[in-house]
């Protein structure tokens, strides 16, 4: 689960692992995700550390949780090994216990004293295709209804029976639109969208979209589908500078 790294254990070997979520495991919620991957690393039979609470959990920290229904190709997590096993064989064991559409693709060990992924993974990349019909159904029409929206500053929605709120001043990076190739009857529209998440919580694709489909720029457009993809997460200095997950500087190599 994510969370702070453990405490008073200097022994234990961080590996950072990146996997994909694709085809009908993009529909498994983050909790099914979880569950998925512990039982992999245990048909791995890699050393996993256990931690000593009541529960006695596999200690294994996740990046943010992916919406369900998106599929991405840069999903992490940390996994402490209470003995250091090579990279390379640790990677392999676990392609070969994981379902393919959650497959690892890159493993290596980074400091154990790093923040949680789910807290430092601060900035997200998504690619979605649009499908829709009607005269307003443009990338024009789209772009200007996201600019009328970051314009208000704010979105309201209801989540299940709850409402709540996202600000975007911080929240919505930025974005392309451009006109896709025709679907059948339906057009497309591709949309490359770069997010950003804090404590006070992320903006997810499917709920800006339902926003900007609600403006005035895009009366008479209906959205028929969305196919969602995150293609990037990394973390976002006080500079501004992003760090990728594996750069170097985060990595321990071998002793």
């Amino acid at each position: 689960m994510a969370g702070k790294p453990p405490i008073g254990k200097p022994d234990l070997n961080r590996l950072r692992v990146r996997f994909g979520k694709d085809g009908r495991l993009a529909y498994l919620g983050h909790l099914e995700v979880i569950n998925t991957i512990e039982r992999s690393v245990r048909r791995a039979h890699l050393p996993f550390s256990v931690g000593n609470g009541f529960a006695r959990r596999m200690r294994v920290q996740f990046s943010q949780a992916l919406p369900v229904g998106a599929a991405s190709c840069c999903e992490y997590y940390d996994l402490y090994l209470t003995e250091r096993t090579d990279p390379d064989e640790a990677l392999e064991r676990l392609k070969h216990a994981t379902p393919a559409a959650l497959a690892p693709t890159e493993a290596a060990y980074v400091g154990g004293r790093l923040p949680a992924l789910e807290a430092w993974l601060t900035r997200s990349s998504w690619e979605v295709r649009l499908l829709g019909d009607g005269g307003g159904f443009t990338a024009d029409r789209l772009d200007e209804a996201l600019n009328s929206l970051r314009a208000v500053g704010q979105i309201d929605f209801m989540r299940g029976d709850k409402p709540r709120s996202i600000g975007l001043d911080n929240t919505l990076v930025g974005w392309t639109a451009c006109d896709g190739a025709a679907e059948g009857s339906w057009r497309s529209i591709d949309l490359s969208l770069k997010t950003r998440s804090s404590n006070l919580g992320a903006l997810r694709p499917a709920v800006l979209l339902e926003a900007a489909f609600a403006t005035e720029a895009l009366e008479g457009a209906a959205l028929d589908s969305l196919r969602v993809t995150r293609t990037v997460q990394c973390h976002e200095d006080e500079e501004g500078s992003l760090i990728d997950p594996f750069d170097e500087r985060l990595l321990v190599a071998a002793p």
